[in-house]
């Protein structure tokens, strides 16, 4: 499989697709979804699922964002539909989102009519603007910045009007940016016995780990056997949680 650019995002399609994923980034690193969760998605396009990563910049407008990037969405859904490249019967379409791509997720599902068979909601957090960019909290005594929706009204469309009934909700243990409490708290109140959290080992960006090429010399040395630990921990965090989506997904599927 090769990453293909189709209408601005960035698609990986497997041979026989079981599911479609739309995936959201976290603000910095949204612009090419494709480079910096690669290895993540390529792991869940291997297990038979469409990928369809979607760019976009950050702004204060959250809503206008979450517009933008479903609209992107769904043009490239109907292109591959109609180029045959994605057969006509029903897939299960999910939505994965990483800090702020779930925030886009959440508000995809609570301001638009969109049908989803589920969504996986990596590292949540709703900062205001003040807390999440430093440089808003030197002009906010003068100008009134702030994202919109605010923390508050994002909590409170959600808590009203958010319609994806099935949820895993992902926190690492090392992750001082994550609210994923306060987010499955109104999602298991408005939805009960339907959302899953997880805590997992890892940090804030456990998911953009990446492959590490690691080949030892004609002969094994102390510096080999270092390089190759090193790998195989940075590998422990991302595979298990590789392994915890690969099982919510499909929880039939062999491991």
């Amino acid at each position: 499989m090769d990453w293909k650019e189709i209408r601005g995002n960035w698609v990986l399609i497997p041979r026989n697709p079981i599911g479609i994923i739309h995936f959201l980034g976290g603000a910095f690193v949204a612009t090419a979804p494709h480079l910096t969760y690669r290895w993540l998605l390529e792991q869940l396009a291997a297990k038979g699922y469409l990928i369809i990563a979607t760019p976009f910049v950050n702004t204060l407008d959250h809503i206008a964002i979450a517009k933008s990037v479903l609209l992107n969405f769904e043009r490239t859904l109907e292109r591959l539909q109609d180029s045959s490249a994605l057969r006509k019967a029903y897939l299960p379409i999910y939505g994965i989102g990483h800090s702020m791509g779930c925030k886009l997720h959440l508000l995809t599902g609570s301001v638009f009519d969109v049908e989803r068979a589920g969504n996986i909601l990596i590292s949540f957090n709703n900062y205001a603007a003040k807390d999440a960019i430093p440089l808003v909290e030197q002009l906010n005594s003068a100008l009134a910045i702030e994202f919109t929706p605010t923390p508050l009204e994002t909590n409170k469309l959600v808590q009203e009007r958010y319609n994806i009934r099935r949820n895993l909700l992902i926190k690492f243990s090392n992750d001082t940016l994550d609210q994923s409490k306060a987010l499955s708290q109104i999602l298991q109140e408005r939805f009960p016995e339907m959302v899953t959290v997880q805590i997992l080992p890892g940090t804030h960006t456990t998911p953009l780990g990446q492959d590490i090429k690691w080949q030892p010399g004609a002969s094994f040395t102390p510096f080999d056997a270092l390089g190759q630990w090193f790998k195989q921990e940075a590998y422990r965090d991302l595979n298990q949680l590789k392994n915890a989506m690969l099982l919510w997904l499909n929880p039939l599927s062999p491991p």
